[in-house]
């Protein structure tokens, strides 16, 4: 279908209008963080004088290393584990067509339409009875079960989607089920396989409101969650609580530049499958 030359423009002008909306907030931040402590900025004014230091001093309040540590520690222990259950999941529901996979496949997708702020009272009460609250684990083991529904589904859909023959000539060389799952599909899955595990890294880095809620030290939260720690340290000082939230975003930014390409190929993926 070929497209007229003023609907090529009217995407174009919408694309620029979107980017525009998302960037100029940024760029607002950014130069709000460059004025002097104590001061309140207005729209996008560049300070006669930048404060750099502005950025040392909140990197310094922040704890900006304890924060990186747990946050990566967080990482490490939620992505790994979550991909190796939802790709187990995701093969036994799309292709061993197990007993009752249907009925797990509509639980699963039940899973999306569950919000997080709609859960989290329970899982506080939870946790405080078991008695990991107030730890990295009550971050890490709530968001590997949250992230179930969306990766079983993803997973699901890869698998469900492969020619049946592969299989069936496995089986006729000998292959058992594991080694039909371990060293056949499971290698041809290194793409959504590798799309998902990004997702959910970056996800599980600006993890919020569970952070927030669960785990009452900042330096055991991750980057975005420790944002409301800082937030009420220099709630009045809108440079240095500027300059903390690009710190904050920097990690997020620089993993998005990285692996964009995977990004792509990720929500590609997820529409073209899903």
């Amino acid at each position: 279908m070929r497209v007229s030359r003023s609907e090529l423009w009217t995407g174009r002008a919408f694309l620029l209008a979107l980017m525009a909306f998302t960037i100029l907030p940024f760029i607002s931040i950014f130069v709000t963080a460059l004025h002097p402590s104590g001061t309140v900025p207005s729209g996008f004014e560049w300070p006669a004088h930048p404060q750099w230091g502005n950025f040392i001093e909140a990197f310094q309040v922040a704890e900006m290393p304890k924060l990186i540590m747990s946050s990566t520690f967080i990482v490490l222990a939620v992505v790994p584990v979550a991909l190796i259950i939802s790709t187990m999941a995701g093969f036994a529901i799309g292709l061993l067509r197990i007993p009752g996979s249907a009925v797990l496949l509509f639980l699963f997708v039940f899973g999306l339409t569950l919000p997080f702020p709609g859960i989290i009272i329970p899982i506080y009460f939870l946790e405080r009875a078991i008695g990991i609250y107030n730890s990295r684990f009550a971050i890490v083991l709530p968001l590997i079960g949250l992230y179930m529904p969306f990766a079983v589904f993803w997973m699901r859909a890869h698998f469900v989607n492969m020619p049946a023959e592969i299989s069936e000539a496995a089986r006729v060389d000998g292959a058992t089920t594991w080694d039909l799952f371990w060293r056949i599909h499971v290698q041809l899955a290194r793409a959504p396989i590798a799309s998902l595990g990004i997702l959910m890294s970056v996800w599980t880095w600006n993890q919020f409101l569970i952070a927030l809620v669960l785990v009452e030290d900042p330096t055991n939260r991750t980057m975005a969650g420790a944002l409301g720690a800082f937030q009420g340290h220099y709630a009045t000082d809108i440079p240095l609580l500027c300059a903390g939230t690009i710190l904050i975003l920097l990690p997020t930014l620089i993993i998005f530049v990285l692996f964009q390409r995977q990004f792509i190929t990720a929500l590609l993926q997820g529409a073209v499958k899903g």
